[in-house]
């Protein structure tokens, strides 16, 4: 049975200009001048002050907010003369900034990457070295599809029955398995060593059979890993020395050789390509004992709205009759200004933002900023910074995981000031920060033959006034990337 009912309910939705800020508060600053960039190609009503300097005299840009800047009649009747409606209704429509980003998804810039040097790639340098070995051309094709089938780095995990389906499909090749078994083993004779290689047992041998054979060492570390891996991975020495019949000291040689290798050839050839540069938002400078902050002047870009779009509105707007196309170009128009004054608002509020946060985060650890000692950060989480400045956790969250601080001993991301409280015996709240670095430091001093579990590290730190119980420390321990005592030990 179908009914007809009228319902009230309340929805808070994100405004285009509430759009427009988050997505710009959070990029970093590396990122914020393609950012601009990129809007003023798409919006011809904005300008960027800077560059307009270099071209135009100095007294048309006047020293006043741009919404309110009045011009001289006679400028504003020379300029529309020249607007040729059409022009502008061929160009791109823009959609405002809400519908925009809807389309495209909010990690549309998150995917753009920093340009790199051009070199030769991990897969062009064995293409190298297979164009310099006389095959026959069906070997050769063969050749060609193992080397496109390897992974990053270096290995092969698509299975041979597989690369004879590929090439049968993509080349028409009527390959047998034992010709693809030996092209593979031509290419695991390229450099880097271990290339074309299908787990690590088989990585780690081509290393070691390249080595001198006639060295003891080298043979007994090629039985290692032949039969012994898991052994060796889980560091269990005592077994490995019955099981081999050496001496500490031969086995610690051994180790050391299979150290040597690596476990990931193709990342040796292979540029980084995802790393990024890192420039700092913020910059803290000690001036005697007193902390002087200043934003990045990357952040603060001179943009304004373009006079001529502005005298262009007001001029069509104001025509007695409106055709439709008239119409369509003073919508036109508005939609760019609105989008011009939505940009600057949004970078001013960013700024605002930004040193806003920083500063109480400044001063909430001004002890740590004056002297770099992370025992003097104090517990500090978002909710602390929000309620300090006014702001939603989420907007501190924002500036904290994306924006960096240079200080005079390092420069630093802002998500690293926070930190959990924990109680020493005393009574005292202090940083967990402290006590991994406490943790680090035992570690660091501890004896590699016998490292100290994590019972042991939790009993140290709580003759030094730290209660914590062994599974916090195996946290902490684990939060720092520092192995289990067992995978510490050396020989």
């Amino acid at each position: 049975m179908l009914k007809q009912n009228l319902q009230q309910k309340l929805l808070q939705k994100l405004s285009p200009q509430q759009i427009q800020f988050i997505k710009l508060l959070q990029v970093p600053t590396v990122a914020l001048d393609a950012r601009i960039k990129e809007e003023l190609e798409e919006n011809p009503a904005l300008e960027d002050l800077s560059l307009a300097n270099l071209n135009e005299p100095a007294d048309q840009y006047p020293d006043k907010d741009p919404d309110e800047t009045t011009y001289d009649n006679e400028e504003s009747s020379e300029e529309p003369d020249e607007f040729n409606i059409e022009d502008y209704l061929q160009e791109d429509n823009v959609n405002d900034y809400g519908s925009r980003y809807d389309q495209n998804g909010d990690d549309e810039e998150d995917r753009k990457e920093i340009p790199i040097a051009v070199q030769s790639s991990f897969y062009e340098n064995l293409q190298e070295q297979l164009d310099l070995i006389p095959l026959p051309d069906k070997d050769f094709q063969i050749g060609q599809q193992i080397i496109g089938s390897l992974d990053d780095d270096g290995y092969l995990r698509r299975s041979i029955t597989s690369l004879i389906d590929d090439l049968a499909f993509s080349q028409n090749i009527s390959a047998e398995e034992e010709e693809v078994e030996e092209m593979l083993k031509v290419i695991q004779t390229f450099e880097p060593a271990g290339v074309g290689a299908r787990d690590l047992q088989e990585c780690l041998l081509i290393q070691l059979r390249k080595k001198d054979l006639n060295n003891p060492v080298i043979v007994k570390a090629i039985r290692v890993v032949e039969h012994y891996l898991e052994e060796f991975t889980r560091k269990h020495y005592d077994k490995l020395e019955k099981s081999l019949n050496v001496s500490s000291e031969e086995l610690r040689d051994i180790v050391n050789e299979i150290l040597k290798l690596n476990p990931k050839p193709g990342d040796s050839s292979e540029v980084n390509t995802k790393q990024l540069q890192v420039i700092p938002d913020f910059h803290i400078s000690n001036n005697d004992g007193t902390l002087v902050l200043t934003l990045n002047a990357q952040n603060a870009p001179e943009l304004k709205v373009s006079r001529s779009y502005q005298e262009m509105f007001e001029h069509y707007d104001k025509a007695a009759q409106k055709d439709k196309k008239l119409k369509e170009a003073v919508q036109f128009v508005k939609q760019k200004l609105d989008s011009a004054k939505w940009f600057i608002d949004a970078i001013k509020q960013r700024q605002q933002t930004l040193l806003k946060t920083m500063n109480a985060i400044m001063h909430y650890q001004y002890d740590y900023f004056l002297t770099g000692d992370e025992r003097n950060l104090r517990p500090m989480i978002l909710k602390d910074i929000a309620d300090k400045i006014g702001m939603d956790i989420s907007t501190v969250s924002r500036v904290a995981n994306s924006k960096y601080v240079q200080t005079e001993f390092g420069t630093f991301l802002l998500k690293s000031f926070f930190s959990e409280a924990i109680q020493t015996e005393s009574g005292e709240e202090v940083s967990n920060k402290e006590v991994k670095k406490i943790l680090e430091e035992c570690i660091g001093k501890e004896d590699k033959r016998h490292p100290l579990a994590d019972e042991k590290l939790a009993e140290i730190l709580k003759e030094k006034g730290y209660n914590i119980a062994r599974r916090t420390v195996a946290k902490y321990r684990e939060a720092m990337n520092i192995p289990v005592a067992r995978l510490r030990k050396e020989l």
